[in-house]
């Protein structure tokens, strides 16, 4: 045994086990778990062993969910749905509160299962994800709370499906039961193969509190069970998992009206500038990558550092490693534990050696793994190409690249160069510098100075191929509510487009030709296809409008991508340009209800002047749809910002060819998007009329592009382009599947409104502003 004095001459840690007793006593006693079904639990037909990833023993049998068992699942939490949601708010509320309580009285029990079944050292289970999973059930409380009054307008969405990953089991299930029982929602939800221990746990504190029978339901099982969720029927699903996975279910999702949110991978930067503080830059590696063995989805996995100081940080990088201690997860002196499967430990191992073959160079801490579990040794590599594949795939495992950059600009470049988009943390000692590139990173969650911070008020989710929807805050629990149903209205069935000349359709008496052309970049354009079609109403041709095909979309998104400023233009600007647009159109009202007389509008001056009080109404949110200041921990300001997508595409309905138009567009402009629209396939001169009311109201060329032609043709390849962020589709049911499945591509958001009365309230509110935009929190640190 050392002596004291050799202990503080060479600092080492000794053995500091955590005592894990009581979990093995209780796994012992079950034997085997079945699933939490209405509020029972099941005796299981068939099992699957569950193993601790640090030693491979088996912990448990665990039940293999089949369809049948999903569904009886889905039909308990059916049948528990009335009487949960005819709940005040305050009722709900105690029952969070409960569920908060019971978790914080078992928190220590809970982390050290949580660390034998998924891995991840007691330090990290004990300290974050624990207390963070209480945190949630007691945030989302008070959200029940208050649910009436800062919720006007919204019930419900349903019986909630929720599929969850194996890195923070608890957590992720908190985070998906937490806000959907709030919102008064029932669950059934799956949690990952590797790691089912902990939610089986939460599901004998929901008995034992007494929670009605079947609001939480728990099914265990693989992929197969999680794809039973998916395709049951359920009203929402919920998942946190793989991009592949996540892509999967939108397809699989497509056209039934199930609320969906996804929370996928990212490749997320860390940069590093060189006024930074780098000692403390390299301890928030050691958060952002080796954190839970680098199994983060948010993890710092791609470094960029600023040249002038790369020499410096590598060099103290490299020192930090060396300190890491690798091993029992129970111990308290762990720094990373074990990946959390064989499985895992392979894929890591395959990437690293791939990523070597291609020329990079592997940096690694010289530990001694245990010969035992799913160990793998910290690192980061250096001397990376761009296209080498650990520059480019998502490894989930600890080790990271790191990159340099010259200027902020390259930088940022260097940032968003991935189909990610979750998270990135920036360093710098200048705040001005660090705020400038967190506006221009596309993630859903910029830290400054720090990494990997979490909290329940604070809205957690990507962009772009990391996934859409919210986890956490306010944002989070709109992801649980749906407005209440507007009536729909049957629209008029689209005509297809005919090339050919009408000569018993005359066209206007005075004899003049009305020919439409596109309308990209701030300029009227020939479709490429050389054709145009007819537009008739009433036996008689009004004019012609273009033919436009995909080079006509790709051009359009070409135009409004080069229209970058429209986004950084203030609200205030944006305003002025849409009270001049309203000022525009009002001085052409009679001349716009007259063509719509003539189309066979009915109410046509009723339409024009919704259409004007619309476009003020707009105007006055563009500088008043606010984020937030999210009350999150004590030494930051989480910002929480409205960002504009940024290009997006637009289907309209074939009613109301001006107010169905200008109802979908101008939300979309306010915040700061671009859009390629395609108006009314049947009367669509109502929108080509507009192009001198665009013109003349200062709106910059890109903004709004106009293409006419088939709506469902141009919306697929709207819905399959890859630099479209988002796409609105008013149309038919088939059309809506074709659009959400082909969207699946690069998973751009989709919304699928049903027709309505354009002329009612349900015609706009800030339910277009809030699917205008997508929210980035930034984590601004605060005091000391």
């Amino acid at each position: 045994m050392s002596k004291v004095t050799e202990i503080l001459a060479t600092m080492e840690y000794g053995p500091a086990p955590e005592a894990n007793g009581e979990v093995v006593k209780w796994l012992k006693a079950r034997g085997t778990f079945g699933h939490l079904i209405g509020g029972a639990f099941t005796t299981p037909a068939k099992t699957f062993a569950v193993h601790n990833p640090a030693t491979g023993e088996v912990l448990a049998q665990v039940a293999q969910g089949s369809a049948a068992d999903v569904d009886a699942a889905v039909k308990a939490a059916r049948a528990a749905l009335p009487g949960w949601q005819r709940l005040s708010g305050h009722e709900r509320a105690k029952w969070l509160y409960a569920l908060a309580r019971a978790v914080q009285k078992r928190e220590r029990f809970l982390a050290v299962l949580e660390t034998m079944d998924n891995g991840k050292p007691i330090r990290e289970t004990r300290d974050i994800d624990v207390p963070l999973v209480a945190r949630h059930f007691y945030h989302h409380a008070g959200w029940a709370e208050m649910l009436a009054d800062e919720f006007p307008g919204t019930d419900p969405v349903g019986v909630c499906g929720q599929i969850i990953p194996w890195n923070f089991p608890l957590l992720m299930l908190a985070w998906k039961v937490a806000p959907a029982l709030a919102a008064g929602n029932t669950v059934v939800l799956k949690p990952a193969e590797y790691t089912p221990l902990t939610a089986l746990a939460f599901a004998e504190i929901c008995v034992e509190i007494g929670l009605p029978k079947g609001v939480v339901n728990i099914v265990t099982g693989d992929g197969e069970t999680g794809a039973a969720l998916v395709n049951a029927e359920v009203d929402k699903i919920a998942f946190t998992g793989s991009t592949e996975v996540g892509r999967a279910i939108r397809k699989a999702t497509a056209g039934t009206g199930k609320k969906l949110t996804l929370e996928l991978g990212g490749k997320s930067p860390f940069v590093v500038f060189s006024d930074a503080d780098i000692d403390g830059a390299v301890e928030g590696v050691v958060d952002a990558i080796w954190f839970n063995q680098g199994q983060v989805c948010c993890a710092g996995s791609r470094i960029l550092v600023q040249e002038v100081i790369a020499e410096d940080f590598t060099r103290r990088l490299k020192a930090r490693l060396a300190k890491l201690r690798v091993g029992d997860p129970l111990d308290k002196s762990t720094d990373m534990g074990a990946l959390v499967d064989p499985v895992q430990l392979d894929r890591v191992s395959s990437l690293v050696r791939e990523g070597q073959a291609q020329g990079a160079v592997l940096h690694q801490a010289p530990c001694l793994l245990p010969t035992k579990g799913s160990f793998f040794a910290p690192g980061f590599f250096t001397g990376v190409a761009p296209a080498n594949v650990i520059s480019e795939v998502e490894i989930f495992g600890p080790v990271a690249t790191l990159t340099t950059f010259r200027t902020p600009d390259e930088a940022v470049e260097l940032a968003n160069n991935t189909r990610y988009g979750l998270a990135a943390s920036v360093w710098s000692e200048n705040i001005n510098l660090a705020l400038d590139v967190a506006s221009q990173v596309k993630a859903g969650i910029v830290w400054i100075n720090g990494t990997n911070i979490f909290d329940a008020a604070a809205g957690f989710g990507g962009y772009r191929e990391s996934g859409f929807g919210r986890e956490g805050g306010r944002e989070g629990m709109l992801s649980y509510l749906a407005d209440t149903p507007v009536k729909s209205k049957t629209e008029a069935a689209p005509i297809a487009p005919d090339t050919a000349p009408h000569p018993n359709a005359p066209g206007r008496a005075d004899g003049i030709d009305r020919t439409a052309k596109l309308y990209i970049g701030g300029a009227q354009k020939r479709p490429d296809s050389g054709y145009s079609y007819a537009v008739t109403a009433k036996g008689r041709t009004l004019g012609l409008a273009g033919l436009g095909n995909r080079k006509d979309i790709r051009n359009a998104v070409e135009a409004a991508h080069a229209c970058k400023g429209w986004g950084k233009a203030t609200g205030h600007n944006r305003a002025q340009v849409l009270y001049f647009l309203a000022e525009n159109l009002s001085q052409r009202a009679t001349e716009f209800t007259e063509r719509l007389k003539a189309a066979g509008t009915p109410k046509a001056a009723e339409e024009v002047e919704t259409a004007i009080r619309r476009a003020f109404w707009y105007a006055a949110q563009a500088d008043k749809f606010d984020g937030a200041v999210h009350s999150t921990k004590s030494a930051h300001v989480t910002l929480a910002m409205n960002e504009p997508f940024g290009v997006m595409g637009i289907a309209c309905p074939t009613d109301a060819p001006l107010l169905g138009f200008l109802s979908l567009v101008l939300p979309a402009i306010a915040m700061g998007n671009r859009v390629i629209a395609v108006p009314s396939q049947n009367m669509p001169l109502a929108a080509t009329d507009l192009y001198q009311v665009l013109e003349t109201s200062d709106l910059p060329g890109g903004v709004v592009n106009i293409v006419t032609g088939p709506r469902d043709e141009l919306a697929k390849t709207l819905a399959g382009h890859d630099d479209v962020a988002a796409l609105w589709y008013c149309g038919s049911a088939e059309g809506a599947r074709m659009v959400e499945t082909e969207s699946a591509g690069n998973l751009k958001v989709t919304w699928c409104p049903e027709n309505r009365d354009w002329l009612s309230p349900a015609g706009q509110g800030r339910g277009f502003l809030t699917r205008a935009t997508q929210v980035k929190n930034i984590w601004v640190p605060y005091g000391e």
